[in-house]
């Protein structure tokens, strides 16, 4: 099957995108308004990419697309990042996979989806959005540039804390406890995501 992607319709090559590159990682995201509003969201077209700085970036499309010559109306989450330029991304165990999808849902403005969702906040230590505390990974993020691409939006962002819960990582080296991280992954749109848990081990060259 041969696809020429620049021929279809966006929302089409979105489908066949979505679809095939998986799984992905999810970035649950917390973001305040310039009213001190906590907004939570999760985005799936998200990775690291650096470790001098600490990079990560994610990609938060837009509420309602542009029509009768009116520009797109962004999503909550861009918004709130370009008013504050902060950010908390949070991994997201299967404990939390239904409370994750629930706080995807479009709410009037200033409505709490944590709240909805029924999570708790506890305060960050560098940023002013807070963290999901039930969440047992979270990245306090600084924006460090939001580049558009026609219709795309990449925040860029620069980890300055994080936050694991007790027993993932170990003190002395870092290093991870893998059985006991086993966060879920996007598959294909609209509804599909995996489990982590059955991993194997391949030792690389040296």
């Amino acid at each position: 099957m041969e696809i020429d992607l620049p021929a279809l319709k966006p929302s089409d090559r979105y489908k066949i995108l979505a679809s095939l590159i998986t799984p992905r990682p999810i970035a649950w995201v917390t973001t305040v308004d310039s009213l001190g509003r906590v907004n939570a969201a999760p985005f799936s077209f998200f990775n690291v990419f650096g470790s001098d700085p600490a990079l990560v970036a994610f990609a938060p499309g837009n509420k309602e697309k542009a029509r009768d010559g009116k520009p797109a109306i962004a999503k909550d989450t861009a918004r709130n990042i370009r008013e504050t330029r902060e950010f908390v991304i949070h991994l997201v165990p299967f404990e939390l996979a239904d409370a994750m999808v629930a706080t995807s849902a479009s709410l009037p403005d200033g409505e709490d989806e944590l709240s909805a969702a029924g999570l708790t906040t506890a305060p960050s230590l560098t940023v002013r959005p807070p963290r999901i505390a039930e969440a047992p990974v979270a990245l306090e993020c600084t924006e460090h540039q939001t580049i558009e691409v026609g219709g795309n939006r990449l925040v860029v962002g620069i980890v300055q804390h994080v936050f694991a819960k007790d027993g993932l990582l170990d003190p002395t080296n870092y290093r991870l406890n893998q059985k006991d991280w086993t966060p879920i992954g996007r598959m294909a749109s609209p509804d599909w995501y995996c489990h982590t848990n059955e991993l194997f081990e391949i030792e690389r060259p040296d």
